[in-house]
């Protein structure tokens, strides 16, 4: 791109939105994100973008409806003064587990927000772990599908020892937990999960010898913790010596926090890709993303390769 590099942002995460300009080394850039009185979300720019490669930064988070719609009209508002490129970066992409139907009469919701994206002007889609990868397919626009792999692992590489299993907590997630187990070594297991109804999870069995070692779940979301629970709990049962936990996205719904801080978990790492409580239990590390999106960002304003920051 020949524009100058700009970023802004919505209302959903300011604390990550500070550590990428910071990063970056560029100020955010100058809006009104608000609310009218009628509740309707307002959108003005402060800044001339014409001509310009302009990032947005913003997490689908609680409240996910309402920081999709301030996504959508910032989006609309660069399209409409002229942006050369709009990438949207979607750290957490919200409606992501809902990418099927799993029963009949249901909305494929990840793929309506897709079309919504589109839509609206958005010329290609930066997202961190995506729940399903099918998500990718839903756009008829670039996808850079990044990965916090990488992040997680350094971090632990430092914390733990040589006596490491690596455990998937569902059959789903074992690419994700493999990649993992390549970078800190050790062994890998697999726990089998069935939902009998949504948001609730039921543990059938599992894979692996853990006892008497460390064990690192890995994960892409915590939400309400019920799978985390019952994963810890099984490798408590079955003699894991120490519990941590590696996942992206820290949605901690409900008493998740509460279930979490009461839990056999040693300790548990999780990426800002989503704005944490402050009511956050000792035994949670935060790793920023700020710099992986940095980096996707500076490689994507260049033109340069996105898939070489994971080889």
């Amino acid at each position: 791109m020949d524009g100058r590099l700009q970023l802004f942002t919505g209302n959903a995460h300011s604390g990550l939105a500070e550590l990428l300009s910071h990063e970056l080394e560029i100020p955010l850039g100058r809006a009104i994100v608000g609310q009218w009185k009628n509740g309707e979300t307002r959108i003005k720019l402060d800044e001339n973008v014409r001509g310009s490669d302009v990032f947005i930064l913003q997490p689908t988070c609680e409240p996910v409806n309402h920081h999709i719609m301030e996504l959508l009209l910032v989006i609309d508002a660069l399209k409409r003064a002229s942006a050369a490129r709009i990438t949207a970066v979607i750290p957490y992409y919200g409606y992501a587990k809902q990418e099927k139907k799993t029963s009949g009469r249901e909305p494929i919701s990840a793929k309506l927000v897709a079309n919504l994206l589109t839509v609206a002007g958005t010329d290609r889609v930066l997202a961190v772990d995506l729940h399903a990868a099918a998500i990718e397919g839903f756009f008829d626009i670039p996808v850079d599908h990044l990965r916090a792999t990488p992040l997680l692992s350094q971090a632990f590489r430092s914390h733990v020892g040589d006596d490491v299993v690596v455990v998937s907590p569902d059959a789903g997630g074992v690419a994700r937990a493999e990649d993992f187990r390549q970078r800190v070594g050790g062994s890998l297991a697999i726990i089998s999960k069935q939902h009998p109804r949504p948001d609730a999870t039921e543990t059938l069995e599992m894979v692996g010898d853990v006892d008497g070692k460390i064990a690192i779940i890995v994960d892409d979301m915590i939400s309400t913790g019920g799978t985390l629970i019952q994963a810890a709990n099984l490798l408590q049962e079955r003699g894991a010596a120490a519990i941590h936990v590696a996942a992206t996205h820290g949605i901690f719904a409900g008493d998740a926090m509460a279930k979490i801080q009461g839990s056999a978990i040693d300790q548990l790492y999780v990426t800002d890709t989503l704005p944490l409580p402050a009511s956050a239990p000792s035994q949670v590390e935060v790793v920023s993303v700020a710099p992986l999106l940095a980096e996707a960002i500076t490689r994507t304003h260049k033109g340069l390769s996105i898939s070489a920051l994971f080889t």
